[in-house]
């Protein structure tokens, strides 16, 4: 990095973070803090939703997705538009009727304290995990290609978010969270526009479109009904649904961020914002990083994106097997190379096929390294991560684009790691003190709320960095969040939909089957049965089945 990006990304964060706690300290009831006075209008509500959820991993892991599997991904936000739609009409309005803190007072008025006490419970659980996650997964990326250390930048992370997550709130997340979203769209359409330009001069967009698509990289639509296929239309529209109706309509980051809404309306507005832009949104990080693909059909590219991978394999039995792959993939760029010139001409049949088989032997060869890297990390007795998916974006980055460019784009997936994390610590804060502390000692109450948040801000945020000093990288970053929210969204949302639809079964039974569920749901996960998506469907019909059941029992005793 030079002296210039190094300037654009201090500068980009320290902004952020000074403008946005100058601006929001001072507020010092709990209307103010917790629900940023209810003066949040639906853009700011809009872009604080798509910038809570759109953490450091979606820009990090995405493009390494699509780079290895194409658009396809885009299929899992296919249930967004039908959660949004049922939210706005159901959710919200009940929310906004009875003026509530958290998603998870409207279920004591339903139930009792104590199940309003276990769902807020398995959401901090579930949301303490992911904060340290959106720290952990930029950190150990920059750490691993920068060569920063890791613990230090944990620190980092965590404490600027903590500064002004602390001083100001709800209203601290959501003004900040609109500059950051800012960065983050303007750093996305100057990456895509810097990777086009970087092809070839005889390569037009159609020619990367061309290209893209004999690579099975374009293709959307999967109507499987294999199961053991992730990403399909029905698993994307029924999985999806679940999830993201769970996510936006339960979860205490994102129900805050509209509960700070200025009227019915406003918090409507913004959340109907987001199920339209969000979509359009992940497509185009998708779409860079096939453009990211496209661009390695022309430049040479690592055998494993991870740098760790290199260093782990050498001075080890598999370093000469390792070598001659690496002489195998240059040999087969360049023969994929001129095929593809070729291919750009005359478009034969014969030609795809040569492509595909060049895809197939590359495929290979990558295969072959990461369990080489996999075996030599285990001899040397080192955690390393042989699956590089999330390297690929951060390796483009630092490799091709130019001055400057480097610190915006570092500053995009800091910046986004810190809007995500500071809507999580404050959902955290919030729930713990509302719907805890509040609910079972005296002594917290409306006067001194405020002083209690803060403290359980503070408090989760040093945990959030402790859980992301002891994390360890998984499969693929964005598939590890959503495994972490899919196995306990499910129970929670269905605890909700008994809330609202099934009014004779009451709260021993919802209790008892929240806890049966989530027991079976773990085990679910942990022999996997089925693809985490399927978790939702799975969770909630298993809570409402189960509650049901007991119910009836209960009532015949």
């Amino acid at each position: 990095m030079q002296s210039l990006d190094w300037f654009v990304l201090i500068f980009t964060l320290l902004f952020i973070v000074i403008y946005g706690t100058i601006k929001t300290t001072g507020a010092k009831t709990a209307n103010a803090y917790l629900k940023a006075g209810n003066d949040a209008k639906w853009w700011t509500i809009g872009l604080s939703v798509m910038a809570t959820q759109a953490s450091a991993i979606t820009f990090l892991s995405t493009p390494g997705q699509a780079y290895n599997d194409g658009l396809g991904f885009v299929q899992f936000y296919f249930g967004l538009p039908i959660a949004i739609v049922i939210i706005c009409m159901i959710f919200i309005p009940i929310y906004h009727k009875l003026k509530v803190y958290t998603a998870y007072e409207y279920l004591e008025s339903r139930f009792d304290l104590k199940t309003r006490s276990l769902t807020a419970v398995l959401f901090l659980v579930q949301r303490s995990l992911s904060a340290g996650i959106t720290i952990f997964a930029p950190s150990i990326i920059l750490s691993t290609v920068l060569g920063w250390d890791l613990l230090t930048l944990n620190i980092i992370i965590g404490s600027l978010v903590i500064i002004y997550t602390v001083s100001g709130g709800t209203k601290a997340v959501n003004y900040t969270q609109k500059y950051q979203m800012a960065v983050i769209l303007v750093g996305l359409v100057i990456v895509l526009f810097t990777t086009l330009s970087l092809l070839p001069e005889n390569i037009n967009f159609s020619d990367a479109i061309k290209i893209a698509s004999v690579n099975s990289k374009m293709e959307v639509l999967n109507f499987s009904f294999d199961l053991e296929n992730r990403y399909t239309v029905w698993s994307g529209i029924l999985g999806g649904t679940f999830l993201m109706m769970s996510y936006f309509g339960t979860d205490q980051s994102q129900v805050q961020r509209y509960l700070s809404g200025k009227s019915l309306k406003e918090m409507q507005l913004g959340m109907i914002f987001n199920g339209v832009f969000k979509i359009p949104m992940q497509f185009f990080i998708l779409f860079i990083g096939v453009m990211v693909f496209v661009f390695y059909q022309f430049n040479p590219s690592p055998i494993n994106f991870n740098p760790q991978g290199k260093e782990v394999i050498f001075n080890t039995v598999y370093q000469n097997e390792y070598i001659e792959l690496k002489e195998s993939l240059e040999d087969n760029f360049k023969e994929k190379t001129l095929v593809v010139n070729e291919f750009l001409i005359s478009e034969s049949q014969e030609l795809k096929d040569k492509i595909n088989n060049l895809s197939e032997q590359e495929q290979y060869l990558r295969d072959r390294a990461k369990i080489l890297i996999g075996k030599a990390a285990e001899l040397k007795k080192q955690k390393i991560e042989s699956n590089d998916k999330d390297y690929v974006f951060i390796h483009f980055i630092l490799e091709n684009l130019p001055k400057g460019l480097i610190g915006l784009l570092l500053a995009v997936i800091i910046s986004a790691a810190m809007s995500s994390t500071s809507s999580e610590l404050n959902a955290l804060a919030t729930t713990t003190t509302v719907d805890i502390l509040k609910r079972n000692f005296d002594h917290v109450d409306d006067k001194n709320i405020v002083y209690y948040t803060k403290l359980m801000t503070l408090f989760w945020g040093l945990c959030a960095i402790t859980i992301a000093c002891f994390a360890y990288l998984a499969d693929n970053l964005i598939q590890l969040v959503n495994i972490i929210g899919s196995i306990f969204y499910g129970n929670v949302l269905g605890i909700f939909l008994i809330a609202f639809f099934l009014n004779k079964i009451k709260s021993n039974a919802v209790f008892s089957g929240a806890i049966i569920t989530q027991a079976i749901i773990i085990i679910a996960w942990f022999y996997d049965w089925m693809p985490f998506l399927w978790l939702n469907v799975f969770g909630c019909t298993l809570v409402i089945l189960i509650s049901y059941l007991i119910n009836t029992i209960i009532k015949k005793n």
